[in-house]
């Protein structure tokens, strides 16, 4: 890369317009830049979950994962350009079924929360849907693969898996909808 990011500041957005990698300036509302953003943001998000004291392979996955998403905008940032490929969804897979190996079976849908590890999963969860949700958006507007719509659905459920990992490994237990609460709770 060098030098190339020596200068942040262009001031070449100030027109609501951004640069593709292809060379192209396009309106910041885009789809493709919505999605862009998107996974910036899940990116983002997965640092913050980094930044907590994460069991082993945990951290190890999410650094996998974050290099990915880095591909993922890459793929975004410049049309008809493919990084992933169905191997990095594979592993996703596999990663899933690692983790869900040792989960109790869900009886009930949980709430998002439990330990500050997987509230951030959640949070993460989140957003990895609303990426996703911008990519197949896109993929309706632009000739764009079905590999990063696979991959950040696939990439959701694991976060989900993942925030019910990280609550039993810090010794609590998911949080439970009950479906009873708004006709029990005291009224104020």
């Amino acid at each position: 890369m060098g030098h190339r990011l020596s200068v942040i500041s262009t001031r070449t957005g100030d027109d609501g317009t951004t640069g593709l990698g292809d060379g192209r300036r396009v309106s910041k509302d885009e789809l493709r830049i919505a999605a862009l953003g998107d996974v910036d943001e899940l990116n983002s998000h997965l640092g913050v979950l980094l930044a907590e004291t994460l069991p082993d392979p945990v951290g190890t996955d999410l650094l996998a994962i974050q290099h990915d998403l880095f591909d993922l905008g890459g793929e975004l940032a410049i049309p008809g350009h493919v990084m992933l490929q169905e191997t990095h969804v594979l592993r996703l897979d596999r990663m899933l079924a690692h983790y869900n190996a040792a989960l109790p079976p869900l009886r009930e849908f949980i709430l998002p929360g439990g330990s500050r590890a997987a509230a951030l999963a959640h949070v993460a969860r989140t957003v990895a849907r609303r990426a996703e949700r911008s990519v197949v958006a896109l993929a309706r507007q632009e000739t764009f693969g079905v590999l990063p719509q696979q991959y950040l659905n696939r990439l959701s459920d694991l976060l989900f898996v993942l925030a019910r990992s990280l609550n039993a490994a810090a010794g609590g237990q998911d949080v439970l909808w009950d479906r009873s609460w708004s006709r029990n709770r005291p009224q104020s």
